[in-house]
């Protein structure tokens, strides 16, 4: 131990620790454990637990050479995330209808989460590994292949918010290691009318591509009205808490009958919905708090990017800050009805184990980065 303390104090330089983000990520994360205390007393331990969980591993990882992890363990992290999610279909827990959790005996957590932060790890060796070739088709169809396990095997729990998620961040993943304007024109003009198409499929009767439910809250979204007793009514209950805070909400932990998570209105305030908690408690002030905090952290994960001693840490740093701000726009969008009704974690606030230590452990490679520095910056 001695020696490894030793190791770290001549390889790193305290000076080059960003305690801004560290601060920012903890600011959040006690916001998120009050506000889970009040949508749900009963989760508010377990939060609590998540984010010591997540402290420690963002500490370790932060120490951890980044370029050890990729050089050595990249194939290995991307076998062991197929493995997880095959798991889940084959031994998962089943809640909801959705199969999305594997009980390990001691834990239960969802690999899905973990999945986000493995693709960016090994997307950032691969994409540095093969830099010069990036544009060459015959690459970009090995890294989209790549990709298609993933992407089916969570689509199949089935669990659409997180493949989407991961989609898109697939797409920044791409972009960041070089590929080219010119590709990516070609890609929108092919992918936005196939998007327009595909879209009026699945909003018609009998249609193949979806589950019916995820078509009930497409359709829910498009004509609010006529699905208001059910598909839309936590959506548009949600946006009526929201209202309801308008400049400086209700106060924290509400007592009043009528409010969302005492009435009953929305099912599991803690998580999809959590952003409805802080709206209608702590008003319009709260809201542009939390939305300013994450904007902060996805900004300063660019930051230290941008300083990044390589592709491989610049591509770690997009990852993260784009995984952040993708969950976080999805998510609000949601509770705010610009988006149809999609189960996903706010970062660093929803209730969950597993989504707060996957995001604190992004963070922790994202200091290691900041810790090695561009010398010629």
């Amino acid at each position: 131990m001695k020696t490894f303390i030793q190791n770290i104090r001549q390889r790193y330089h305290l000076k080059d620790y960003k305690f801004s983000l560290v601060a920012l990520v903890l600011t959040i994360s006690v916001i998120g454990v009050f506000i889970v205390g009040s949508a749900q007393a009963s989760s508010q331990g377990k939060q609590v637990q998540g984010v010591i969980l997540g402290v420690i591993a963002m500490a370790v990882i932060s120490l951890i050479d980044y370029e050890w992890v990729l050089n050595n363990f990249y194939w290995l992290m991307y076998v062991v995330n197929i493995a997880f999610l095959v798991a889940v279909l084959l031994f998962g827990v089943n809640t909801n209808g959705a199969t999305r959790w594997l009980n390990l005996g001691f834990i239960q957590f969802q690999p899905s989460d973990l999945t986000k932060i493995i693709t960016i790890l090994f997307y950032a060796k691969l994409l540095s590994k093969y830099e010069q070739a990036i544009n060459h088709m015959r690459f970009i169809i090995v890294s989209v292949v790549l990709m298609l396990p993933s992407l089916a095997l969570i689509y199949k729990q089935p669990n659409l918010s997180n493949t989407l998620c991961l989609a898109m961040l697939f797409c920044v993943l791409m972009y960041m290691g070089g590929l080219s304007y010119k590709f990516i024109r070609t890609m929108l003009v092919i992918f936005v009318p196939l998007a327009v198409v595909l879209f009026i499929i699945v909003i018609q009767p009998n249609q193949p591509l979806i589950h019916q439910y995820q078509q009930n809250r497409i359709l829910a979204w498009l004509e609010p009205e006529k699905y208001e007793s059910e598909e839309a009514y936590q959506q548009l209950n949600s946006i009526m808490a929201i209202g309801s805070g308008q400049l400086t909400g209700k106060g924290y932990n509400s007592d009043a009958t009528t409010s969302v998570k005492n009435g009953n209105f929305i099912s599991e305030p803690q998580t999809d919905f959590i952003f409805a908690i802080i709206g209608e408690e702590l008003g319009f002030v709260g809201c542009c708090a939390v939305i300013i905090l994450l904007l902060l952290i996805v900004i300063d994960c660019i930051l230290i990017g941008m300083k990044a001693k390589d592709t491989a840490g610049r591509i770690i740093c997009a990852g993260v800050a784009a995984l952040i701000g993708i969950q976080s726009f999805i998510n609000i969008s949601v509770a705010t009805m610009l988006f149809p009704n999609t189960g996903i974690s706010l970062p660093f606030i929803s209730y969950g184990m597993t989504s707060v230590v996957c995001f604190y452990m992004g963070i922790g490679f994202v200091l290691n980065v900041g810790l090695q520095p561009n010398k010629y910056q």
